[in-house]
């Protein structure tokens, strides 16, 4: 569904919209060019969701990895 708004561009953006647009109308690359911009910012804020959910602080991944060579040393001498 397209609801009609009216909008303010700066001239400069108007002028590469209309220079990029092809055979399509304004409203058609607008469109185009929003879609795309609202997509790329969901990638980026699930790219910084997935950072914050991995992200562990130096210390502790330090402190796990100690631990695991540690419990990796009876079950590798064992054989």
């Amino acid at each position: 569904m397209r609801t009609p708004k009216s909008l303010t561009f700066d001239d400069s953006l108007l002028a590469e919209v209309e220079r990029t647009k092809g055979p399509r109308s304004t409203s058609q690359r607008v469109n185009e060019l929003l879609r795309r911009a609202l997509l790329q910012e969901r990638y980026e804020q699930l790219e910084r969701e997935a950072e914050q959910f991995f992200h562990r602080p130096k210390a502790q991944a330090l402190q796990e990895a100690q631990a695991f060579r540690k419990a990796s040393i009876p079950s590798i001498t064992r054989d």
